[in-house]
């Protein structure tokens, strides 16, 4: 594909310098024979140059990057050209709109023969499926009298994920480390669970409860029993894809840091021998039923990638009735949402639906531009009735979400940069407590 060549700034200055010619020969400062001829001699240099650029060889080009990216993680873009003659190009990659972009344009001087490659970076700032259409090439005549577009290269699709950049560094470390690095507090208590481990020598600090003994005759000395976390339970993730999720803290809308914390949670529940499933319900829907094994994550992954928040209030009770349908076994569900206080009675009835089979846990995101309007300080009639606004807000939401414990819901109000901790610290709870 390519454009009509367009006259470069050497052209048009010559082309001006022409007219000034025309203008001396009116005024009778100049010849005019040597005008014509002038222009005679324009004309034939603007036409060669222009047939030169025309007839040039478009170079080849070609991109490098990963099918897959992360949201909000910087990632290079590599793009080589090669040539069949000395030429200068300017590059520009046709690249999704909207991305952040560094590096380009660049410009380059070709060698016959000889392949010349760069790196530049972009940063998706959204999920789903996108196109990078081509290189757009802007070439120059050999004169310079010229110049024109040109686009090379093969399109490509790329998909962006949410950031699973965590789970990568997770995978080298034991659940309980990795736990500890999104900041989940957790409490130890030596020994106990609710499946049996193995049996091991006396240690102070084990309960009476834990001494085995028969094994303890048998060896003539203290043997306790230890045991750990019952493994493959379930844990269902409850995603709320309505008009709530859609506000924005930073560059992210909160659906995207629900997503990076569900994954984070759903990775560290499935290396300890947990089902991990997702029902994402409100504008988007999607289903994952419970599987095991580390490999599951990559379906959760393919299944969520393209989601987006739609702006329709969810239907907390139907979201509850096709859980109930697709997941009959009793399981952790851990509903992800931005509680309000006009959404109680749905939620109330939704929760009470669940609760009959499964144990639930309700995580109401904060924006943090309510923090922040009750941290600045009041100098004025607006900001007093800002602030006033705010807390009044906050204290309906924190009355919604008191309701919710006094039927027994476990309720979790927690920031966005705070969400995966405190996802994983409940779930670590729940296995510890042997709830399930």
């Amino acid at each position: 594909m390519r454009s009509v060549p367009r006259p470069a700034p050497v052209a048009i200055v010559l082309l001006v310098l022409w007219s000034l010619h025309g203008l001396a020969v009116a005024f009778g400062v100049a010849a005019e024979p040597s005008w014509y001829a002038a222009g005679a001699a324009l004309l034939m240099l603007l036409l060669l140059d222009a047939a030169l650029l025309w007839w040039a060889p478009t170079p080849r080009v070609e991109r490098r990057l990963a099918d897959t990216w992360p949201i909000g993680i910087e990632r290079p873009v590599t793009l080589s050209l090669e040539s069949a003659r000395r030429q200068r190009v300017d590059v520009f990659d046709l690249h999704p709109g909207g991305w952040r972009m560094q590096g380009l344009p660049r410009r380059l001087a070709l060698r016959r023969g000889e392949e010349a490659a760069f790196d530049y970076h972009l940063c998706a700032n959204e999920r789903g499926d996108f196109r990078f259409d081509g290189v757009q090439l802007r070439l120059h005549s050999p004169l310079r009298l010229w110049w024109q577009l040109r686009v090379a290269g093969e399109a490509q699709g790329v998909r962006v994920f949410p950031n699973f950049a965590p789970l990568a560094k997770f995978a080298m470390f034991s659940a309980d480390q990795a736990s500890r690095l999104v900041g989940a507090h957790l409490r130890r208590r030596r020994g106990e669970g609710t499946d049996f481990h193995q049996m091991r020598e006396y240690r102070i600090g084990d309960s009476l409860r834990q001494i085995d003994w028969k094994a303890t005759a048998r060896a003539r000395r203290l043997i306790s029993r230890e045991y750990q976390d019952e493994k493959n339970q379930q844990l269902v993730l409850l995603l709320d894809t309505g008009r709530r999720l859609m506000a924005r803290d930073g560059a992210l809308a909160h659906f995207d840091h629900v997503l990076d914390a569900a994954l984070v949670v759903a990775y560290l529940a499935l290396r300890q021998g947990d089902a991990v499933g997702l029902l994402a319900s409100g504008g988007a829907g999607a289903w994952v039923p419970p599987r095991r094994g580390v490999g599951a994550i990559d379906e959760l992954l393919r299944a969520t990638y393209a989601l987006q928040p739609q702006p329709v209030a969810t239907d907390f009770l139907a979201a509850a009735t096709s859980l109930s349908v697709h997941q009959r076994r009793r399981s952790l569900v851990m509903l992800v949402t931005n509680l309000r206080d006009e959404d109680m009675d749905d939620l109330l009835a939704a929760v009470t639906m669940l609760r009959k089979r499964h144990l639930v846990c309700v995580a109401s995101l904060r924006e943090g531009s309510l923090d922040a309007a009750l941290a600045e300080p009041m100098q004025d009639l607006p900001g007093a009735v800002r602030a006033g606004a705010t807390a009044h807000y906050l204290a309906q939401r924190n009355a919604a979400h008191e309701a919710l414990r006094n039927h027994g819901v476990m309720v979790l109000d927690v920031a966005c940069d705070q969400l995966a901790a405190s996802l994983v610290e409940r779930y670590l709870a729940v296995k510890r407590d042997g709830l399930l």
